[in-house]
């Protein structure tokens, strides 16, 4: 049942995007652009320090060749040393709890989905991380999978904006900027934030307590607040604890709930706003991110009322099977849309057990391609591959020159863009019908039938969209699961980086034309529009088939009292 008080939770929510958004936008944009800003006076030092330890001269710009390059290079190296390190935590120092090394399967499966941002966890996070692997390990891939994720996107906006031009900029100033300026400091200041509200964060022991039965019962502590911050500015999603936010001591409080949800779209919704302050028009900003908040607004509607409705199975008036009674069906729906949106991952619910249509959305969000908002810097790049494939349809539609930004959108441009949008498609596909095939992976579902399906479906999807939530439904932590999802992770994340660079790097030695009587406009209602159509056919063309075989056929079985 809806009250006032969840409108209200909504209209604020909207309000503090609205307000961050200009805000943290245009200080990344100062931030990006070289120009002094509010934290210069405070860490200027340290950066120039960075670059003489590293030997970068920050003047120095790259073609995207190079760009792309020394991006794999870093981010394959932090994959590897990863490795090595869960791989050895039992003999490292800072484990408390004495847990011991990750076997390769496992060791290498999280090591790749931190790497690409996706943080999908085939493990109990207390029961398996020491601290040191907590904050050494994967707290620094938050850090660093976010960051290099802005700086595709800053890489493929300058390809926008310059004319006649190689150079996109210098990864590794990107990087340093974008930690330094952006996450570090936003994550210091919410992770104060989680601490006051009774999120632990301590290198101390597991302390012992005595229930209310007489048994004993672990607590598990550690750097929690911390590794939160980052989890949720960072779109990362990889929880201190197996429950990530329904756990309690992640999420202790409606506040923290709110906090947490808005930090997941803070930064992705500022970056469309420095997208349009980069080009000199936020109108172009503004259009973009209507789009994107259109398609979050429906999501949220059809996700809250589906978790609303009966359940005819179980003849309750509602279901609050799974979900965290402190939140209810309100802030589990938005957390639940917002985090699939972003590519995120953190959940505050078990996704496994909301109703098909209530999976549905979720499912949909990540098979979009996480451009509603998306995660930190790839919903910005990704939307813009839809954006060029919008404006060259719509230029064939009313037969006047492809253009963006007063340059030419040619068949270069367009065949990879339709790469960057089609390749998570297909290996979600090849992945999913994969293991449907093989019988050793079906004994790790719970559920048969539709719901089955869905499962799979759901961490093939995740692990492609490097979004890293679970239909919790799944035992993942096998050699199949382990494998074929850090190969999909790994595809997801660099076959769209990739076409992204290369895009930038084509556009960047354009001319820029003046716009005329035939330029298509690419602001305002009617080009949102065309967007939103755009996205939403390619989405239903591909993806349309499964899920009708998934959540819509087990939603009208519901109907009938069949569950699965």
């Amino acid at each position: 049942m809806t009250n006032a008080r969840d409108g209200l939770q909504l209209a604020l929510f909207l309000a503090g995007l609205l307000a961050l958004t200009p805000w943290l936008g245009g200080f990344m944009a100062r931030v990006f652009n070289g120009e002094r800003h509010a934290l210069s006076p405070l860490l200027g030092w340290a950066e120039r320090g960075i670059y003489r330890l590293g030997g970068v001269e920050p003047a120095r710009e790259m073609s995207w060749q190079n760009y792309l390059g020394a991006l794999l290079i870093f981010n394959v190296a932090g994959c590897l040393l990863l490795l090595a390190q869960l791989m050895t935590q039992a003999w490292l120092p800072l484990n408390p709890a004495h847990l011991p090394n990750l076997p390769f399967p496992l060791a290498l499966n999280t090591a790749v989905s931190f790497m690409t941002n996706t943080n999908w966890q085939a493990y109990a996070g207390e029961n398996t991380m020491s601290s040191l692997t907590q904050m050494a390990g994967l707290a620094v891939h938050n850090f660093t999978s976010a960051a290099t994720g802005i700086a595709a996107a800053l890489a493929l906006v300058r390809g926008l904006v310059r004319k006649q031009t190689n150079n996109l900029g210098n990864f590794w100033v990107d990087l340093t900027r974008a930690t330094l300026y952006v996450l570090l400091p936003l994550s210091l200041l919410f992770a104060l934030a989680l601490a006051q509200q009774g999120v632990p964060q301590t290198l101390g022991a597991n302390v012992d307590a005595t229930t209310l039965e007489g048994a004993t019962q672990t607590i598990p502590l550690g750097p929690v607040a911390s590794q939160i911050a980052i989890k949720q500015l960072g779109t990362n999603g990889g929880g201190f604890y197996g429950q990530n936010s329904a756990h309690p001591f992640e999420n202790p409080t409606p506040l923290t709930n709110f906090l947490e949800i808005l930090t997941i779209f803070a930064i992705p919704s500022a970056l469309v706003f420095m997208f349009g302050a980069m080009t000199g028009d936020r109108r172009q900003g503004w259009t973009i991110w209507a789009a994107m908040c259109a398609l979050f607004l429906a999501g949220f509607a059809v996700l809250w009322w589906a978790e609303l409705q009966p359940n005819p199975v179980a003849g309750l008036p509602v279901s609050l099977e799974g979900k965290e009674v402190r939140f209810g069906q309100f802030g589990t729906a938005l957390f639940a849309t917002v985090t699939t949106d972003a590519s995120c991952g953190a959940v505050n619910a078990m996704h496994d057990s909301f109703s098909p249509l209530g999976g549905l959305v979720p499912l949909l969000n990540m098979m979009l391609g996480e451009i509603i908002f998306g995660g930190v810097g790839a919903g910005l790049y990704g939307m813009l591959m839809f954006v060029l494939l919008t404006v060259f349809i719509a230029g064939l539609m009313v037969g006047r020159t492809p253009e963006y930004l007063g340059k030419k959108i040619e068949a270069a441009e367009i065949r990879w863009a339709v790469v960057a949008v089609l390749a998570p498609a297909v290996v979600i596909l090849l992945g999913s019908a994969a293991t449907l095939l093989y019988p050793e992976a079906l004994k790790s579902l719970n559920n048969a039938g539709p719901h089955g399906l869905s499962e799979t479906l759901y961490s093939y999807v995740s692990a492609a969209a490097n979004n890293g939530s679970a239909f919790a439904g799944i035992n993942a932590n096998t050699d199949w699961f382990n494998y074929t999802l850090a190969v999909v992770m790994f595809i997801g994340r660099f076959a769209i980086i990739v076409p992204v660079l290369a895009i930038a790097g084509g556009m960047a030695r354009k001319k820029a034309s003046p716009q005329s009587a035939g330029t298509f406009p690419t602001t305002g209602a009617t080009f949102t529009g065309l967007l939103l159509a755009v996205v939403l056919i390619v989405g239903a063309l591909t993806f349309f088939p499964v899920l009708s075989l998934g959540p819509i056929i087990e939603h009208f079985l519901m109907l009938q009292g069949r569950a699965f």
